[in-house]
């Protein structure tokens, strides 16, 4: 995985309201740490960021920043976006070194077509959408993909079922369910609410009370004709 080039400026002043000023100039405050150097506060372009980030690597991506002169290799982590428009407000960059191996999360996603799932109205239920690797910074693949052009009702792909590519492994529990395929649902228009449910039953015992009063005043008319005659 090659790295990507990210321009930092260093010596920025720290607290909230310098970090807003930067905010405001389009730039992101971050810091730099990792590996027995001091945090380093800096300040990124925000355009850049972005641009590094939404890469096929995606928050994964090996990022050579320059401080001082010297180049450190780093991934993003921890990274804070504002809760109503969802913009990076901050991030930490880790200094990682090519040769030790480190932990990243990698988008697992589903490929093929589950066409006689499809055909006995069976649903594809994917439930695992990330999963923890550790690698080399080279070797961390931007995503997993699980084909389930195979998959019928009742089958379940499962993490231990997943062939990672080589020099990646993955401490997640080899029984974690990826992608299931469910057996037909009920729809909408099927399903019953508890409280219509106690209202159809009570429907249901009035309308029996109702029969037997009147089956019991039809015997009654007749014992009475019966006196009569």
């Amino acid at each position: 995985m090659p790295e990507i080039r990210l321009p930092v400026e260093v010596g920025r002043v720290t607290g909230s309201r310098a970090s807003g000023r930067l905010r405001t100039a389009g730039k992101i405050p971050a810091v730099i740490y990792g590996h027995g150097i001091e945090p380093v506060p800096v300040a990124v372009d925000g355009r850049a960021l972005r641009s590094a980030l939404t890469t096929d690597a995606g928050l994964n991506a090996l990022l050579d920043l320059q401080v001082d002169g010297t180049s450190h290799l780093t991934v993003a982590r921890d990274i804070q976006r504002d809760p109503v428009r969802g913009t990076v407000t901050h991030v930490d960059f880790q200094i990682v070194r090519r040769d030790e191996v480190i932990a990243a999360e990698v988008p697992v996603n589903l490929v093929g077509e589950a066409v006689e799932l499809h055909r006995a109205d069976g649903v594809v239920d994917h439930q695992l959408f990330m999963l923890t690797v550790h690698a080399t910074p080279g070797r961390i693949p931007n995503d997993i993909e699980i084909d389930i052009s195979a998959l019928l009702v009742g089958d379940t792909v499962r993490v231990g079922d997943i062939d990672l590519p080589e020099g990646v492994t993955t401490d997640v529990d080899p029984e974690a369910p990826v992608v299931v395929g469910q057996p037909p649902q009920v729809s909408e228009e099927d399903l019953v609410t508890e409280a219509e449910a106690e209202a159809a039953a009570t429907l249901e015992a009035e309308e029996a009370d109702a029969d037997a009063q009147a089956g019991g005043e039809t015997v009654a008319e007749g014992g009475d004709a019966d006196t009569e005659g």
